[in-house]
This record gives C-alpha cells, sequence and structure tokens, in this order.
C-alpha cells in the first residue's frame, strides 16, 4: 500500500494545466484532462485539512471514469472517480490502490485503498477495507470477520470513522460510526438491490435511533453503466452535518458500489 500522502502520478504525465511550480503533479489520469475545479476554500479551525470544501456542501455526486482497457477485454484496473458538486464543479479526485492479483482474483469482494485528493493533489482522505474471505452475507454481519468494513482517515493517519455492513434479515444496513466505534448514522437499502438500467437504487440514511432521515445515496439510473463498469452515485446529507461523518459517507458510497455493483471481470456485479 502507498503509504505517501500523495497519489503518485502516472509515469511520463506532464503537470496539470494552471498548476504553480512546487505544487506536483495532477492524480493519475487527470493531466491531459482540462477540468473545472471547485474554488478553493480556506482552512478552517477544528476542521480536518482538505475537508473544508465538504463545510459548503449538501450533496456530491461521485463518478467512475470509464477504463477502455477494462471495458475492452475485462481486464480489472484500478477504479477513478471524479467528486463534484451540484454545480458539476469537481471537489475531489478518488483514486483505487490495489495489487494486480487482488483484483483480478477477488473481483468486487477485494481489499482496496482509495486515495482522495484535492485540487492541490493533496491526499486528504484515505479509504480502506481489508480482505475478508467470509464477509458479504448480511445474515453473518454481526461478526467482524465477516462484515465489510471501510476506514476512513482525514488526515492521513488520523483515523475519523468508518462505514459498516451490519446484520439484516434481507434489506443491506449499513453504519456509519465516529473514530471510536459509536454508531452515528445507519443506512438503510431497498429490498432488491437490481444493477439494471431501470432501477434508481436509493439507500436511505437515518439518524442513529431511526427516527429522522437525514440524507440518501443513490445511483443513479443509466444505459452506460449496465454495458461498462462506470457507476455515477449521489450523495444527500444536511449542510451543517460534522465533516468528518460527511467523510465517512463517502466511504460509505465506495462499500456500497463494490458490494452491490462493481463488476467482475466476468461481468457481473458483486454479491
Amino acid at each position: 500500500m502507498n503509504q505517501q500522502n500523495k497519489v503518485n502520478p502516472v509515469d511520463g504525465q506532464p503537470p496539470a494545466y494552471g498548476m504553480q511550480p512546487g505544487y506536483g503533479n495532477p492524480p493519475p489520469g487527470l493531466a491531459n484532462v482540462q477540468q473545472q475545479w471547485a474554488p478553493a476554500v480556506q482552512s478552517m479551525p477544528g476542521c480536518p485539512p482538505g475537508l473544508e470544501y465538504l463545510t459548503t456542501l449538501d450533496q456530491v455526486l461521485i463518478k467512475q471514469q470509464i477504463e477502455l482497457l477494462e471495458a475492452f477485454t475485462g481486464w480489472e484496473q484500478n477504479n477513478k472517480y471524479k467528486v463534484m458538486n451540484n454545480q458539476g464543479q469537481q471537489v475531489y479526485f478518488a483514486a483505487e490502490d490495489t495489487d494486480m492479483c487482488m483484483r483480478q482474483c477477488c473481483g468486487p469482494q477485494r481489499s482496496f485503498v482509495i486515495h482522495i485528493t484535492d485540487n492541490m493533489n493533496q491526499e486528504v482522505i484515505r479509504l480502506s477495507r481489508d480482505f475478508k474471505c467470509c464477509a458479504g452475507c448480511c445474515w453473518c454481519a454481526n461478526a467482524d470477520g465477516c462484515a465489510h468494513e471501510v476506514m476512513i482517515e482525514a488526515p492521513v493517519g488520523q483515523v475519523v470513522g468508518y462505514a459498516r455492513q451490519e446484520y439484516s434479515s434481507w434489506s443491506p444496513n449499513f453504519t456509519l460510526r465516529d473514530a471510536d466505534r459509536n454508531p452515528i448514522l445507519r443506512i438503510h437499502g431497498p429490498c432488491c438491490v437490481l444493477n439494471m438500467p431501470c432501477c434508481e437504487d436509493t439507500f436511505n440514511v437515518w439518524s442513529q435511533d431511526d427516527t429522522q432521515e437525514v440524507g440518501t445515496i443513490c445511483k443513479q439510473k443509466g444505459l452506460q453503466e449496465f454495458f461498462v463498469d462506470a457507476n455515477t452515485f449521489g450523495a444527500t446529507f444536511p449542510q451543517d452535518l460534522d465533516v468528518k461523518v460527511k467523510a465517512a459517507m463517502l466511504g460509505a458510497v465506495f462499500l456500497i458500489d463494490f458490494m452491490y455493483f462493481e463488476k467482475s471481470s466476468g461481468g457481473a456485479a458483486g454479491y
């Protein structure tokens, strides 16, 4: 796993457009892309560096990039995503960092590390999931060894929360937890999760006591996603929600994507 605080650029790529010397290279895959980034937000007391963007948002759009080699050959590539605000401006870039053998052999159940960088190519959030050979079944998710979980670090090296699969009799359930693993919010998915172009799968985010709905995580329907492994998600939440919890919601989006919508090299969605 890459332990540096920056995502290394693809070899041979030039500096990003408009960057000043000393700011480094862009995230992988972005060097030759003209991109409209959201304006920078000044640092705030008590806010982890780089999460200031999230204080101004009540929704984000996470759009996976199409990998042409994967689309034509089925050879699983590291996923890359744009994280945008409701005006279409890019807020973050997310890049998966997973071993090739893990990607090809374990498909959507693989362990992963996702580096989330800002417009200065500084890694501000890191998402990590361990490989668990027995994980995925909702009936067994009470046991730690059988529940998928994403750890959220912001900044890197400082755990701010977890997104964890929870026990359920049928419909998928998740919790967002703080650094001490105390539940903060709950996520309830639809009874039947279908990765079909005619379906819009919504996971509702509720308060810890399940009395108030506070947001949603929704896979947006589209014909493109049915033929290529490039999903698009929208997430909504209160603007005044703690930025650490918003970061945990990003972790939940990627966990839900890998568990239910990421296709294996054979073309089937996970689980």
